[in-house]
C-alpha cells in the first residue's frame, strides 16, 4: 500500500517546490543590477503613496517621462525590504520561485506519471533557471503557468476558459510585461477550438472565446498607465538597442548549457517514440524556441509553456492515457510529504528573516569601489559602467545611466555604447559636456584603459570588479 501511494504524480509538487525555494533561497538571486533600483523604486512608491511617472532617479533624464510599469512588483520587493531587508527579497522571490515549481509539477501530473514527468518538470525547471532573479518577472511567473494551463486544460474539456481566472490578467499587468504574452497565447487555443468545432458550433467557439479575449483584454488596461500598458512592451520590443543588453542577447552555445541538454533530450524522445501534436501548438513551441534562441530572458517561458504543451503528447507516447484524470484526494503519503516540505519552507523562511543578509561585491555591485570614493566626489557628477546604475540608485546616487532602456531610448544607448568601445572623442565631451568628476567602470572593460590615458584624469581606486577615476585638478 505504501508503495502505491509513492508515485512521481503524487510527490512532485511538493517536492519540486521546495527544492526550487532552496535553489532561490541564496544571495545569488539578488545577482543581477537591476534589483537595486527595482527596490528603490518600490520604497520610494511606498513613501510617496504614488506610482512613479517621471525619472526620480538619475541626473542625465532627470524628470523625463518614465512609467513604472511593473510598479506592483517593484512595490512588493521594496515592501520585502522594508520589512527585511535583502533577507526579505530574496524570501519573496523563492516564494514566487517555488509557488511556480509547484503548480507546474501538478498540472504536469494531470497528464503524466513516472519517469517521463520527473525528466519533463527537471528541464523545464532547468530551462529557466537562468532567470531566478529576485526582478519582477519573477514574481509573475506563477501567473504564467496558471493561465497557460488554463488554456490547455480548456482545450481539452472543449470549453472556453474559465472568467475565474480573468483577475489574474489585471494582476499580471501590474506586475510585469510578460502579460502580453499571456494575452498571444489566447488565439492559438481559440483557433484551435474553432478548427475542431463542427460548423453548426463555430459562432458559439467564437463567441465564448472571442469574448474571453476581450474581457482578458479589459483587464490587462486595469492600470495606472490605461491603454498605455498594451503599448509599452511593443515600443520596448522595436528598441534596436536591445541586442547590446545581456538578457536580450542571443543564446550562447560556446559552452554546453541546459538549453542544449533539453533540445539534445527532445531530439532524442522524438527520434524514438512516436509524438504527436497538433499544429498550432508545435508551431507555438517552435516560436517560444525560436524566442529563446534569439534572446535569453524568453528561456524561463520557455520552460514553463513547453512542458504543460508538452506534457500529454508524451503521456500518449509512453502509453499513460489520452484525457486529464479526474482531481481525486491525494494519498496520504502525498499529503504528509506535502507537510513536511511547507513546514520545512516555513522555517527556512524564519530563519533567513532571523539572519539578515549582507552584500558584498561582485559584477553588479562595487561596493568597496564606491565606499573607497571620498564623499565630496560622489556628490559630483559620474560617469558610470551600464550594469552598475541599479547599484548607484540603490545608494541614493544619481547614474549616467542604469538598465532602464525604455527611459534612456536608442539614441542616448548608441551614444553611451560608443563611449564604451572606446571613442576617445565622444569621452572627453561626455566627460566635460556633463560635468562628470569621477567615473565607475568595469575592472578590464576597455573605457578603463583610454581613462588611465585620459588628460586631467587619475586613477583612484581599482579591485577584481571595478575601477574609479577622478579629475586630478577639481574644475572650477
Amino acid at each position: 500500500m505504501l508503495r502505491s501511494n509513492l508515485t512521481v504524480r503524487g510527490l512532485a509538487p511538493p517536492i519540486a517546490g521546495l527544492l526550487v525555494f532552496l535553489a532561490a533561497f541564496s544571495a545569488k538571486i539578488l545577482n543581477d543590477g537591476d534589483t537595486w533600483w527595482q527596490v528603490a523604486a518600490g520604497r520610494l512608491m511606498i513613501a510617496r503613496r504614488a506610482v512613479l511617472h517621471a525619472d526620480p532617479f538619475s541626473y542625465t533624464v532627470a524628470g523625463a517621462p518614465w512609467h513604472a510599469h511593473e510598479w506592483l512588483a517593484q512595490i512588493a520587493l521594496g515592501g520585502a525590504f522594508n520589512a527585511g531587508g535583502w533577507s526579505g527579497v530574496v524570501l519573496l522571490s523563492a516564494a514566487a520561485a517555488g509557488l511556480t515549481a509547484w503548480l507546474l509539477a501538478r498540472d504536469l501530473g494531470r497528464w503524466i506519471d513516472g519517469l517521463p514527468l520527473f525528466i519533463l518538470l527537471t528541464l523545464g525547471l532547468l530551462v529557466g533557471s537562468g532567470s531566478l532573479l529576485a526582478r519582477p518577472h519573477l514574481l509573475a511567473l506563477p501567473i504564467l503557468e496558471i493561465w497557460t494551463a488554463e488554456l490547455i486544460r480548456a482545450r481539452a474539456e472543449e470549453r472556453a476558459p474559465r472568467w475565474i481566472v480573468l483577475p489574474l490578467m489585471a494582476l499580471w499587468a501590474n506586475l510585469h510585461g510578460s502579460f502580453m504574452f499571456g494575452l498571444a497565447l489566447i488565439g492559438p487555443f481559440a483557433l484551435e477550438a474553432l478548427l475542431a468545432a463542427a460548423p453548426a458550433s463555430r459562432r458559439a467557439v467564437v463567441l465564448r472565446w472571442g469574448g474571453f479575449g476581450i474581457a482578458a483584454a479589459v483587464m490587462a488596461v486595469l492600470t495606472p498607465d490605461g491603454v498605455q500598458t498594451l503599448l509599452f512592451p511593443l515600443q520596448l520590443l522595436g528598441m534596436s538597442s536591445l541586442a547590446g543588453i545581456g538578457e536580450w542577447a542571443p543564446e550562447n552555445f560556446a559552452a554546453v548549457g541546459v538549453l542544449e541538454i533539453a533540445l539534445l533530450v527532445g531530439l532524442f524522445v522524438a527520434l524514438t517514440r512516436p509524438i504527436r501534436m497538433p499544429w498550432i501548438r508545435a508551431a507555438l513551441l517552435l516560436l517560444l524556441l525560436h524566442l529563446s534562441l534569439q534572446h535569453g530572458r524568453y528561456e524561463q517561458m520557455l520552460g514553463v509553456i513547453g512542458a504543460l504543451l508538452l506534457a500529454r503528447p508524451l503521456a500518449q507516447a509512453y502509453g499513460q492515457g489520452e484525457g486529464v484524470p479526474a482531481a481525486g484526494a491525494l494519498p496520504r503519503t502525498s499529503m504528509a510529504v506535502g507537510l513536511i516540505a511547507g513546514a520545512l519552507a516555513v522555517a527556512l523562511g524564519v530563519g533567513r528573516l532571523a539572519v539578515p543578509m549582507t552584500r558584498a561585491d561582485d559584477a553588479n555591485t562595487p561596493i568597496s569601489a564606491v565606499a573607497a570614493t571620498p564623499a565630496a566626489i560622489r556628490e559630483t557628477h559620474v560617469l558610470n559602467d551600464y550594469s552598475f546604475g541599479g547599484y548607484l540608485i540603490g545608494q541614493g546616487l544619481k547614474p549616467f545611466i542604469d538598465s532602464r532602456a525604455d527611459l534612456y531610448g536608442d539614441a542616448y544607448l548608441q551614444a553611451y555604447s560608443r563611449m564604451m568601445r572606446p571613442d576617445r572623442a565622444a569621452l572627453a565631451k561626455a566627460l566635460d559636456g556633463r560635468h562628470v568628476g569621477w567615473t565607475l567602470f568595469k575592472a578590464g572593460s576597455p573605457v578603463v584603459d583610454a581613462m588611465d590615458d585620459m588628460p586631467g584624469w587619475r586613477r583612484l581606486y581599482a579591485d577584481r570588479w571595478a575601477v574609479v577615476h577622478v579629475r586630478a585638478v577639481t574644475p572650477p
